[in-house]
Protein backbone atom coordinates (compact mmCIF):
# COMPACT_ATOMS: atom_id res chain seq x y z
CA UNK A 1 0.00 0.00 0.00
CA UNK A 2 1.24 3.58 -0.72
CA UNK A 3 2.45 5.76 1.91
CA UNK A 4 0.01 8.88 2.03
CA UNK A 5 1.66 12.13 0.96
CA UNK A 6 1.58 14.57 3.76
CA UNK A 7 0.52 18.06 2.66
CA UNK A 8 0.30 20.02 6.35
CA UNK A 9 2.55 19.10 9.07
CA UNK A 10 1.77 21.23 11.76
CA UNK A 11 4.58 20.81 14.49
CA UNK A 12 5.03 21.79 18.17
CA UNK A 13 2.56 24.66 17.64
CA UNK A 14 1.71 27.55 20.24
CA UNK A 15 -0.18 30.44 20.37
CA UNK A 16 -0.27 33.42 22.87
CA UNK A 17 -2.49 35.91 23.22
CA UNK A 18 -1.20 39.05 25.06
CA UNK A 19 -4.56 39.73 27.60
CA UNK A 20 -3.00 42.82 29.50
CA UNK A 21 0.01 44.24 30.81
CA UNK A 22 1.88 40.97 32.19
CA UNK A 23 -0.87 38.49 31.17
CA UNK A 24 -1.14 36.24 28.23
CA UNK A 25 -3.44 33.40 27.42
CA UNK A 26 -2.46 30.79 25.79
CA UNK A 27 -4.54 28.96 22.54
CA UNK A 28 -2.64 26.81 21.36
CA UNK A 29 -0.50 24.23 23.80
CA UNK A 30 2.16 22.01 21.25
CA UNK A 31 -0.15 21.10 18.78
CA UNK A 32 1.32 18.42 16.48
CA UNK A 33 -0.34 16.31 13.91
CA UNK A 34 -0.22 16.38 9.76
CA UNK A 35 -2.52 16.13 6.88
CA UNK A 36 -2.51 14.03 3.81
CA UNK A 37 -3.35 15.13 0.41
CA UNK A 38 -7.09 14.61 -0.49
CA UNK A 39 -8.51 14.19 3.14
CA UNK A 40 -11.21 16.04 5.18
CA UNK A 41 -9.52 16.05 8.58
CA UNK A 42 -12.29 16.97 11.48
CA UNK A 43 -10.93 19.49 14.33
CA UNK A 44 -13.67 19.25 17.06
CA UNK A 45 -14.23 20.65 20.42
CA UNK A 46 -16.17 23.28 22.63
CA UNK A 47 -16.12 27.36 21.71
CA UNK A 48 -12.60 28.44 23.02
CA UNK A 49 -10.76 24.93 22.45
CA UNK A 50 -8.32 26.66 20.27
CA UNK A 51 -9.67 25.21 16.81
CA UNK A 52 -10.40 28.85 14.95
CA UNK A 53 -7.33 30.09 16.29
CA UNK A 54 -5.41 26.69 14.68
CA UNK A 55 -7.15 27.14 11.44
CA UNK A 56 -6.23 31.39 11.92
CA UNK A 57 -2.92 30.53 12.06
CA UNK A 58 -2.62 28.20 9.46
CA UNK A 59 -3.42 31.01 6.87
CA UNK A 60 -1.17 33.84 9.05
CA UNK A 61 -3.68 35.45 9.87
CA UNK A 62 -2.78 35.05 13.46
CA UNK A 63 1.99 34.72 13.97
CA UNK A 64 2.33 31.41 16.13
CA UNK A 65 4.31 32.21 19.44
CA UNK A 66 6.38 29.21 18.36
CA UNK A 67 6.14 25.89 16.79
CA UNK A 68 6.70 25.02 12.79
CA UNK A 69 3.61 25.05 9.45
CA UNK A 70 5.09 22.90 6.59
CA UNK A 71 3.02 23.00 3.69
CA UNK A 72 4.18 20.67 0.84
CA UNK A 73 7.04 20.81 1.74
CA UNK A 74 7.29 24.13 2.30
CA UNK A 75 7.65 26.45 5.37
CA UNK A 76 4.99 28.52 6.29
CA UNK A 77 5.77 29.62 9.92
CA UNK A 78 8.44 32.61 11.06
CA UNK A 79 9.17 35.26 9.34
CA UNK A 80 7.72 35.30 6.02
CA UNK A 81 9.31 36.97 2.25
CA UNK A 82 6.78 38.08 0.09
CA UNK A 83 6.69 34.84 -2.42
CA UNK A 84 6.09 32.39 0.68
CA UNK A 85 3.27 35.11 1.37
CA UNK A 86 1.98 34.82 -2.12
CA UNK A 87 2.28 31.16 -1.98
CA UNK A 88 -0.42 30.87 1.45
CA UNK A 89 -2.70 33.21 -0.40
CA UNK A 90 -2.81 30.93 -3.64
CA UNK A 91 -2.67 27.90 -1.67
CA UNK A 92 -4.67 27.72 1.31
CA UNK A 93 -8.27 29.35 1.70
CA UNK A 94 -10.63 29.72 4.53
CA UNK A 95 -14.43 29.55 4.89
CA UNK A 96 -15.73 31.39 7.73
CA UNK A 97 -18.13 30.99 10.34
CA UNK A 98 -20.41 33.58 9.76
CA UNK A 99 -21.61 34.43 6.22
CA UNK A 100 -23.01 37.47 7.54
CA UNK A 101 -20.49 39.68 8.87
CA UNK A 102 -17.83 38.21 6.69
CA UNK A 103 -18.88 39.49 3.59
CA UNK A 104 -18.87 43.47 2.84
CA UNK A 105 -22.25 44.45 3.07
CA UNK A 106 -20.99 47.68 0.91
CA UNK A 107 -19.87 45.42 -1.99
CA UNK A 108 -21.25 43.44 -5.04
CA UNK A 109 -21.04 39.98 -5.09
CA UNK A 110 -18.75 40.57 -8.30
CA UNK A 111 -16.29 42.96 -5.96
CA UNK A 112 -16.06 40.36 -3.24
CA UNK A 113 -15.02 37.62 -4.75
CA UNK A 114 -12.78 39.33 -7.75
CA UNK A 115 -10.33 40.66 -4.67
CA UNK A 116 -8.48 37.10 -4.45
CA UNK A 117 -7.94 37.84 -8.22
CA UNK A 118 -6.51 40.96 -7.68
CA UNK A 119 -4.07 39.83 -5.73
CA UNK A 120 -3.26 37.38 -7.98
CA UNK A 121 -2.64 39.99 -10.69
CA UNK A 122 -5.97 39.30 -12.91
CA UNK A 123 -6.37 42.91 -13.26
CA UNK A 124 -8.20 42.41 -16.67
CA UNK A 125 -11.67 43.08 -15.98
CA UNK A 126 -13.57 40.61 -18.21
CA UNK A 127 -11.15 37.91 -17.22
CA UNK A 128 -12.49 38.77 -13.43
CA UNK A 129 -16.03 38.53 -14.65
CA UNK A 130 -15.55 35.17 -16.22
CA UNK A 131 -13.95 33.69 -13.96
CA UNK A 132 -16.40 35.02 -11.32
CA UNK A 133 -19.53 33.41 -13.16
CA UNK A 134 -17.37 30.09 -13.24
CA UNK A 135 -17.11 29.41 -9.90
CA UNK A 136 -21.32 30.85 -8.78
CA UNK A 137 -22.03 28.15 -11.22
CA UNK A 138 -19.57 25.46 -9.72
CA UNK A 139 -21.25 26.82 -6.24
CA UNK A 140 -25.01 26.73 -7.32
CA UNK A 141 -25.96 30.65 -8.03
CA UNK A 142 -26.51 32.19 -10.93
CA UNK A 143 -24.23 34.49 -12.97
CA UNK A 144 -26.22 37.70 -12.74
CA UNK A 145 -26.26 37.29 -8.46
CA UNK A 146 -22.92 38.48 -8.68
CA UNK A 147 -24.14 42.84 -9.47
CA UNK A 148 -26.44 42.01 -6.18
CA UNK A 149 -25.10 42.98 -2.63
CA UNK A 150 -25.15 40.21 0.32
CA UNK A 151 -28.02 41.56 2.32
CA UNK A 152 -29.58 40.40 -1.05
CA UNK A 153 -29.49 36.61 0.07
CA UNK A 154 -30.12 33.97 2.25
CA UNK A 155 -27.67 32.84 5.28
CA UNK A 156 -27.49 29.87 2.62
CA UNK A 157 -26.95 31.38 -0.56
CA UNK A 158 -24.39 33.76 1.57
CA UNK A 159 -22.28 30.87 2.74
CA UNK A 160 -22.30 29.85 -1.75
CA UNK A 161 -20.70 33.30 -1.90
CA UNK A 162 -17.97 32.53 0.98
CA UNK A 163 -16.76 29.52 -0.82
CA UNK A 164 -17.23 30.56 -3.80
CA UNK A 165 -14.57 33.89 -2.31
CA UNK A 166 -12.11 31.07 -0.94
CA UNK A 167 -12.21 28.85 -4.08
CA UNK A 168 -11.62 31.54 -6.89
CA UNK A 169 -7.96 31.03 -6.38
CA UNK A 170 -8.37 27.46 -7.38
CA UNK A 171 -6.42 26.22 -3.85
CA UNK A 172 -5.14 23.33 -2.37
CA UNK A 173 -6.57 23.47 0.76
CA UNK A 174 -9.56 24.69 2.31
CA UNK A 175 -10.01 25.30 6.16
CA UNK A 176 -13.86 25.13 6.49
CA UNK A 177 -14.31 26.95 10.05
CA UNK A 178 -17.90 26.27 11.44
CA UNK A 179 -19.23 26.38 7.87
CA UNK A 180 -22.85 25.75 8.44
CA UNK A 181 -23.28 26.28 12.54
CA UNK A 182 -24.81 29.55 11.47
CA UNK A 183 -27.37 28.11 8.79
CA UNK A 184 -31.08 26.30 9.31
CA UNK A 185 -30.91 22.87 9.86
CA UNK A 186 -32.34 22.07 6.68
CA UNK A 187 -30.00 24.33 4.40
CA UNK A 188 -27.14 22.69 6.36
CA UNK A 189 -26.89 18.81 4.65
CA UNK A 190 -26.68 21.32 1.34
CA UNK A 191 -23.75 23.37 2.12
CA UNK A 192 -21.90 19.99 3.39
CA UNK A 193 -22.97 18.29 0.17
CA UNK A 194 -21.74 20.91 -1.91
CA UNK A 195 -18.67 20.93 -0.29
CA UNK A 196 -18.45 17.07 -0.97
CA UNK A 197 -18.74 17.82 -4.16
CA UNK A 198 -16.67 20.35 -4.77
CA UNK A 199 -13.57 18.74 -3.00
CA UNK A 200 -14.03 15.40 -5.45
CA UNK A 201 -13.98 17.86 -8.48
CA UNK A 202 -11.35 20.20 -7.31
CA UNK A 203 -9.16 17.49 -5.69
CA UNK A 204 -8.90 19.54 -2.24
CA UNK A 205 -7.77 18.90 1.38
CA UNK A 206 -10.43 20.35 3.81
CA UNK A 207 -9.80 20.62 7.40
CA UNK A 208 -13.37 20.86 9.09
CA UNK A 209 -13.76 22.68 11.99
CA UNK A 210 -17.02 21.87 13.79
CA UNK A 211 -18.62 21.44 17.48
CA UNK A 212 -21.23 19.44 16.11
CA UNK A 213 -19.86 15.68 16.03
CA UNK A 214 -22.16 14.03 14.34
CA UNK A 215 -21.46 16.65 11.29
CA UNK A 216 -17.92 16.11 11.69
CA UNK A 217 -17.96 11.89 11.63
CA UNK A 218 -20.48 12.41 8.43
CA UNK A 219 -18.01 14.84 6.62
CA UNK A 220 -14.39 13.84 7.89
CA UNK A 221 -11.90 11.10 7.74
CA UNK A 222 -9.69 11.49 10.53
CA UNK A 223 -10.79 13.29 13.82
CA UNK A 224 -8.63 15.68 16.36
CA UNK A 225 -10.56 16.63 19.67
CA UNK A 226 -9.13 19.81 21.56
CA UNK A 227 -9.62 20.64 24.34
CA UNK A 228 -8.17 24.17 26.32
CA UNK A 229 -5.36 24.59 23.36
CA UNK A 230 -4.25 20.97 23.62
CA UNK A 231 -4.87 18.08 21.02
CA UNK A 232 -6.26 15.68 23.42
CA UNK A 233 -7.17 12.72 20.70
CA UNK A 234 -6.81 11.68 17.02
CA UNK A 235 -7.90 8.69 15.16
CA UNK A 236 -9.73 7.66 11.96
CA UNK A 237 -13.21 8.61 12.37
CA UNK A 238 -15.30 5.27 13.07
CA UNK A 239 -12.29 4.64 15.50
CA UNK A 240 -12.81 7.69 17.39
CA UNK A 241 -16.91 6.96 17.63
CA UNK A 242 -16.45 3.40 18.15
CA UNK A 243 -13.15 3.22 20.78
CA UNK A 244 -13.07 6.98 22.49
CA UNK A 245 -10.03 7.05 25.06
CA UNK A 246 -9.95 10.45 26.59
CA UNK A 247 -12.91 11.55 29.15
CA UNK A 248 -13.17 14.69 27.10
CA UNK A 249 -13.42 12.61 24.07
CA UNK A 250 -16.55 10.83 25.81
CA UNK A 251 -17.81 13.32 27.08
CA UNK A 252 -18.63 15.14 23.77
CA UNK A 253 -20.18 12.27 22.52
CA UNK A 254 -22.27 11.43 25.32
CA UNK A 255 -23.82 15.34 24.20
CA UNK A 256 -24.51 13.96 20.89
CA UNK A 257 -28.74 13.90 20.59
CA UNK A 258 -30.09 10.32 19.71
CA UNK A 259 -33.46 10.34 17.20
CA UNK A 260 -35.30 7.71 19.37
CA UNK A 261 -36.80 10.04 22.93
CA UNK A 262 -36.40 6.68 24.42
CA UNK A 263 -32.66 5.86 23.83
CA UNK A 264 -32.56 9.92 24.29
CA UNK A 265 -34.24 9.85 27.35
CA UNK A 266 -32.54 6.67 28.94
CA UNK A 267 -28.86 7.97 27.57
CA UNK A 268 -26.37 8.16 30.50
CA UNK A 269 -24.09 12.03 29.46
CA UNK A 270 -20.83 11.86 30.55
CA UNK A 271 -19.16 15.33 32.25
CA UNK A 272 -15.71 16.07 31.95
CA UNK A 273 -13.71 17.68 34.71
CA UNK A 274 -10.23 18.78 33.66
CA UNK A 275 -8.99 18.06 37.13
CA UNK A 276 -9.75 14.71 36.98
CA UNK A 277 -6.12 14.91 34.80
CA UNK A 278 -3.90 15.44 37.71
CA UNK A 279 -0.08 16.36 35.65
CA UNK A 280 1.60 17.93 38.80
CA UNK A 281 3.80 14.33 38.98
CA UNK A 282 3.42 12.97 35.78
CA UNK A 283 3.73 14.58 32.30
CA UNK A 284 1.20 13.68 29.61
CA UNK A 285 2.04 13.21 25.87
CA UNK A 286 0.63 12.30 22.90
CA UNK A 287 0.85 8.42 22.57
CA UNK A 288 -0.40 6.11 20.11
CA UNK A 289 -2.60 3.19 21.94
CA UNK A 290 -3.33 1.40 18.27
CA UNK A 291 -2.24 1.88 15.42
CA UNK A 292 -3.21 5.76 14.10
CA UNK A 293 -5.11 6.61 17.44
CA UNK A 294 -3.41 8.68 19.32
CA UNK A 295 -4.25 10.08 23.02
CA UNK A 296 -2.69 13.13 25.37
CA UNK A 297 -1.93 11.13 28.48
CA UNK A 298 0.93 9.85 31.05
CA UNK A 299 1.91 6.67 31.20
CA UNK A 300 -0.21 5.80 34.16
CA UNK A 301 -3.17 6.93 32.13
CA UNK A 302 -2.09 5.67 28.79
CA UNK A 303 -2.07 1.53 31.19
CA UNK A 304 -5.04 2.28 32.30
CA UNK A 305 -6.49 3.54 29.09
CA UNK A 306 -5.40 0.25 27.66
CA UNK A 307 -6.71 -2.10 29.89
CA UNK A 308 -10.47 -0.53 29.17
CA UNK A 309 -9.36 -1.13 25.57
CA UNK A 310 -9.25 -4.46 26.36
CA UNK A 311 -12.39 -5.09 28.35
CA UNK A 312 -14.44 -3.85 25.37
Amino acid sequence: MAEKEKILEIKNLNMEFRTGKHQTLKALNNVSFDIYKGENFGLVGESGCGKTTLGRTLIRLYDPTSGELIFNGKKISGKLDKETRNYIVNNLAMIFQDPISSLNPRMTVQEIIAEGLKTKGIKDKAEQHRQVAEILDKVGLLPEHATRYPHEFSGGQRQRIGIARALVLKPSFIIADEPVSALDVSIQAQVINLLMDIKKEMNLTILFIAHDLAVVKYFSDRIGVMCFGNLVELADADELYAHPIHPYTKALLSAIPQPDPLVEKKKKRIYYDPSMNDYSREKPSFQEIRPGHFVYASDSEMEKYRRELNEQ
